[in-house]
């Protein structure tokens, strides 16, 4: 039987953290965020401790029209360097490439002419061979490389078994389980999280956890996944992100012991930025039609126009959900 790794108050050097506020955030105002949200927000994530910070995404500027996005759904290098620089700090820069959606052999520079460090590819399970093809390419030009295997809680065993097989042959440093749906508990989250740890371990890979708030559960399956031995776990300040959200920095921050992860810069920034943003009209978090989603297990889409159309009919909405289960 697996056993937890660590206590409560004990510090892991194997934890990393990532920050993926721009990109998963991004999905709630189509990555319109100022120069400023972002310098301030990267001056922040290296005042915490924070160890990697995703800018957006590297999509295909032939399938997404450049106008009706901000510019970190593109991160071309001179607008990650406008905000960083050379990065001389510790923290490193993580983008995220979603297989069929970029064009990732003539998008990205070789890392010795990059200022980005990891490059995060983004699939479903059956396209990890897909997957795969990328991740050799970006690990042959120099990057660190995760597998962000999405929708999980919907793909059956064999499919993951043999997913986890070909991964661990392949080039990649991190594996990521992602609980896209937020429809995990902490109880099958962590069996999941066993199961993508003893693959790993096989092959000297690490494991990270990306978890969704639609049951208000992001941090504890985090935390849940963290004790059984993942180690790169990923946060949004005030859990900004995609439909319900994602694990808060905040919670992440105050619950991790190492004295390297500090708090305050992180409150600052949320009382500076993330407030007015909420007040400008930016939606995310926990609501109802989230919780339904989650609990079906289904993609939140419809949960995600009941809330762009300012809906409060719960009941009506909960029975047209379970009337196309």
């Amino acid at each position: 039987m697996a056993q937890r790794k660590g206590n409560l108050m004990g510090v892991r050097a194997d934890v990393k953290v990532l920050d993926a506020t721009i990109r998963d955030g991004g999905l709630c105002n189509n990555f319109r965020f100022t120069d400023e949200f972002v310098t301030e927000l990267y001056k922040t994530n290296i005042k915490s401790g924070v160890d990697y910070m995703e800018f957006g995404y590297k999509a295909s500027r032939d399938l997404f029209n450049e106008a009706d996005f901000g510019k970190w759904k593109f991160c071309k290098e001179e607008d990650i360097r406008a905000i960083v620089g050379d990065n001389i700090s510790d923290m490193k820069i993580a983008v995220m490439a979603d297989v069929g959606r970029c064009d990732y052999k003539t998008d990205f520079l070789p890392k010795s002419e990059s200022v980005i460090d990891m490059v995060r590819v983004a699939c479903y399970i059956h396209q990890i061979p897909a997957a795969v093809e990328m991740i050799e390419y970006f690990h042959a030009l120099g990057y660190e490389t995760t597998c962000n295997i999405m929708a999980i809680s919907q793909a059956n065993t064999n499919q993951l078994e043999e997913a986890l097989a070909m991964l661990g042959e392949s080039s990649v440093d991190v594996i990521y389980l992602v609980d896209s749906y937020g429809s995990l508990y902490p109880e099958n989250a962590s069996d999941l999280a066993k199961t993508y740890l003893e693959a790993a371990e096989k092959s000297g890979k690490q494991v990270g956890f990306h978890g969704h708030n639609n049951q208000n559960l992001a941090f504890a399956n985090t935390i849940e996944t963290l004790s059984y031995g993942v180690s790169y776990l990923d946060a949004t300040a005030q859990g900004m992100g995609r439909g319900a959200g994602n694990c808060a920095m905040e919670l992440l921050l105050g619950f991790l012991k190492n004295p390297k992860y500090n708090l305050y810069s992180l409150l600052t920034f949320i009382e500076k930025y993330m407030l007015p943003l909420k007040a400008s009209g930016v939606v995310w978090g926990y609501d109802l039609q989230y919780m339904f989603t989650g609990q079906l297990n289904r993609h939140p889409r419809e949960a995600m126009t009941f809330t762009a159309e300012g809906r409060s009919d719960y009941c009506e909405f909960y029975k047209s959900l379970l009337d196309n289960f």
